[in-house]
């Protein structure tokens, strides 16, 4: 399944390469939301809340009320969860507040699952290298992706694994990199980063796996 992915930024639609170089925004939010309204699953990460500078909600509200989507960006508080869920998403996606001290934090994560039932819980594990990436894919931890991924399956219900290295390169995505995430879990997986062409989502489709695509949509590259 391909899954579309807006990420905002001061009340805009953006896309950056590799998280940090600006390479696309776009004021007009809701001409994608019109453009995405009849997709079963959208992905919307609100990078001001990510990165400690503000938020999005009120916009993330109007999205979730015309969209059946999956939210991230800044749940490091079981308040900041329930918030995103009482505003409409269907999920919240977690990332840096699963890791402590350079290893999972399953304190908070079974914290937060409680809080807000484990299959509405979305853990993302952003990989660069090899190695998993926190803080924007700033800090680099020495666990991987693959032990990740297996300390924290019984605390969500579907792992992000975002192929770093990859991302917004559209120059395709590490197919292996993402079977050892599959192969070591039974969650679902979603992937992202890199992923360009309708044939690396239908290849990914046919191993269970769906697919999370920004860049390739925004420059139309790949047409939906």
């Amino acid at each position: 399944m391909l899954i579309p992915s807006i990420d905002l930024q001061n009340g805009a639609v953006v896309q950056l390469v590799q998280g940090d170089r600006l390479a696309i925004r776009d004021d007009d939010v809701f001409r994608w939301v019109r453009r995405f309204e009849h997709f079963p699953k959208v992905q919307v990460i609100d990078l001001d809340a990510a990165m400690g500078t503000g938020d999005n909600l009120a916009l993330v509200r109007q999205l979730a009320g015309r969209l059946s989507c999956r939210v991230g960006g800044g749940v490091r508080t079981l308040a900041r969860a329930e918030e995103l869920l009482e505003a409409g998403a269907t999920h919240v996606i977690a990332g840096s507040s699963f890791f402590k001290d350079g290893a999972p934090d399953l304190a908070f994560a079974r914290q937060l699952a409680a809080a807000v039932d484990a299959a509405r819980v979305i853990a993302a594990v952003d990989s660069r290298g090899g190695h998993v990436v926190i803080h924007g894919w700033k800090t680099r931890l020495a666990i991987t992706p693959v032990d990740a991924v297996r300390a924290l399956e019984p605390y969500c219900g579907e792992f992000l694994y975002t192929h770093v290295d990859a991302e917004g390169l559209m120059r395709g995505t590490d197919f292996d990199a993402i079977l050892a995430v599959r192969g070591a879990t039974t969650r679902r997986v979603t992937a992202a980063g890199g992923i360009t062409t309708r044939d690396e989502i239908d290849r990914l489709d046919a191993l269970g796996v769906d697919a999370v695509v920004g860049m390739a949509i925004y420059t139309g590259k790949l047409d939906v």
